[in-house]
């Protein structure tokens, strides 16, 4: 009985894994990208200095800014620049022609240090990784939907695979270099094994994040459908005094930041929200920034009147449900991690795509061994092997080609965010055509070698078209562009030797299956 629990977990594990082995290597890959999205965005944002400012300085500008540029506006948006966003972005907000309508909204980018307006150049940067992470370019709720239903199946996956190998812990410190099927079978058990609360936690951690969009049936019944009343409950709004018509100097906003400090213990303010600037019933909103601890706080936020500096409100405390949930949330999205935590997650991450593609590996090559004498494979397995091609080193391919289009795409040209995103897909639709056309490991080899040239030229390419290449960002401090550049190098070398390993293993291969040949004809007239 027992054995026929694990040989069913086996199966389940295995067919699992399979079907949405695919998606679930792109989730996790984007994701764990997703982490640096900031310096990412920064990347492919070179026009935008990275400048050690403090945030009251920087808010003075901000403030400064908008009083002649956007004095009759109805709303000021400022969102302050930190250590992994360079960018002070000031918005504001038309007082709308008819009641009802919602007014214009404008969007500038300022330098922290000066105050000066600086002009990006128009990109998705690391913030398409992240959206596609859990949307997969699909409108809403389609992507949402299809993630989470893909991290249900790997958290089966996850049990399944636990409850399946009885041996694991015994198995994650045994690995045989050089032995091929067993080779890939122990690398998979072993980077399943070694960051397992990982793989846990974040599979785990994405359902509570997606829990009241895929099981709302609670919601629903308590609300009697009203889902919206829900989320005014959960999440209420605040509520904002309409303008007087009365003129009044709005007071300076940096000491409200050590205020609001003050309310939070310590907490670092993110954005700053002025209702009705220059008139006397304007009010300032801080919002705090959910990078200062694990425990994401949704919502938090005080309230002070922007005449009189007196606070109207704050947000009370989380209550122990809510709590939970950003605790799940804070974990998953990796905001409070310092550089060093953050690389930790990076290689966590990089640690459950390797287990992914290697079960996905597996799974071919036992069946392909069954068919190695026949010569033909039947059409399944081609599927699958195409699949696993352009799945993997299709998709690493198509990351790096989102970076040369950064560079290569003209800065002044219309939609130019959208082409990059446009390149991604049309690279990454051009690798499956590839693996269809090629067979299994030259198609492997001459995708990974592509991307290995791709990454490991990235700075090159920034030397050639922008001027804040290694030898000034270096010099400069701009850890964020310079440790970009060096990644995408490291990359490079990496993946290269990937693809000189897999050319080697053929060339052994071959010339093993020759040397037997003779052998087995001797045998035979024997």
């Amino acid at each position: 009985m027992k054995e026929g629990f694990r040989q069913a977990m086996a199966w389940l594990h295995t067919w699992a894994g399979l079907t949405f082995g695919w998606l679930l290597f792109a989730i996790f890959l984007t994701g764990t990208l997703a982490y640096f999205k900031d310096e990412t965005s920064h990347w492919m944002q070179p026009e935008i200095p990275a400048r050690a400012v403090s945030s009251e300085d920087s808010l003075t500008l901000a403030q400064r800014y908008l009083e002649q540029h956007a004095p009759n506006a109805s709303r000021w948006i400022i969102d302050l620049p930190d250590a992994r966003e360079p960018g002070l972005s000031v918005r504001w907000q038309q007082t709308p022609a008819k009641p009802g309508e919602r007014g214009q909204l404008t969007e500038k980018l300022l330098d922290p240090q000066s105050g000066n307006e600086v002009q990006g150049r128009d990109t998705r940067g690391g913030e398409f990784f992240y959206r596609f992470h859990f949307q997969l370019q699909m409108p809403y709720p389609w992507g949402r939907w299809l993630s989470t239903i893909a991290a249900m199946v790997m958290f089966v996956a996850l049990i399944s695979g636990i409850i399946t190998h009885k041996k694991i812990f015994k198995d994650f410190f045994t690995f045989r270099p050089r032995k091929g099927q067993r080779s890939w079978l122990d690398g998979h058990n072993a980077v399943g094994v070694l960051v397992l609360p990982f793989h846990l936690m974040i599979t785990y951690s994405s359902l509570v994040i997606f829990m009241a969009l895929v099981m709302p049936a609670s919601i629903l019944a308590s609300y009697k459908g009203d889902v919206q009343a829900f989320y005014s409950e959960v999440f209420p709004a605040s509520n904002t005094a309409k303008a007087a018509g009365d003129p009044a100097p709005l007071l300076p906003l940096a000491p409200m930041l050590e205020k609001a400090r003050e309310q939070w213990s310590g907490g670092r303010v993110g954005r700053l929200t002025v209702n009705n600037p220059g008139d006397a019933n304007a009010s300032v909103v801080l919002a705090r920034d959910g990078a200062d601890r694990v425990v994401h706080d949704f919502g938090s936020a005080v309230t002070f009147n922007g005449v009189t500096g007196q606070l109207l409100a704050a947000t009370p405390a989380q209550p122990l449900p809510m709590a939970i949930a950003g605790s799940f949330y804070g974990l998953h999205m990796g905001h409070f991690a310092g550089p060093v935590l953050r690389w930790l997650y990076f290689i966590c991450g990089l640690a459950s795509t390797a287990m992914i593609g290697t079960g996905l590996v597996i799974w071919l090559g036992k069946r392909q061994l069954k068919h190695a004498k026949s010569g033909v494979m039947p059409f399944e397995l081609r599927l699958v092997e195409v699949l696993n091609i352009a799945s993997m080193s299709g998709l690493v391919v198509a990351v790096a080609a989102f970076f040369w289009a950064n560079r290569l795409i003209p800065v002044d040209m219309a939609g130019r965010a959208d082409w990059e995103v446009n390149a991604f897909f049309i690279v990454w639709g051009l690798s499956l055509l590839h693996a269809i056309f090629r067979r299994g490991r030259a198609a492997w080899v001459e995708q990974l070698a592509l991307a290995a040239l791709l990454f490991g030229a990235v700075p090159l390419l920034n030397l050639m078209t922008t001027p804040y290449h290694l030898g000034v960002t270096l010099v400069q401090g701009d850890w964020a562009m310079a440790g970009f550049d060096l990644a995408c190098l490291g990359s490079g070398l990496f993946l290269g030797w990937a693809a000189w390993k897999m050319q080697r293993a053929g060339r052994v291969s071959v010339t093993g299956q020759q040397q037997a040949q003779p052998i087995a004809l001797e045998q035979e007239a024997n």
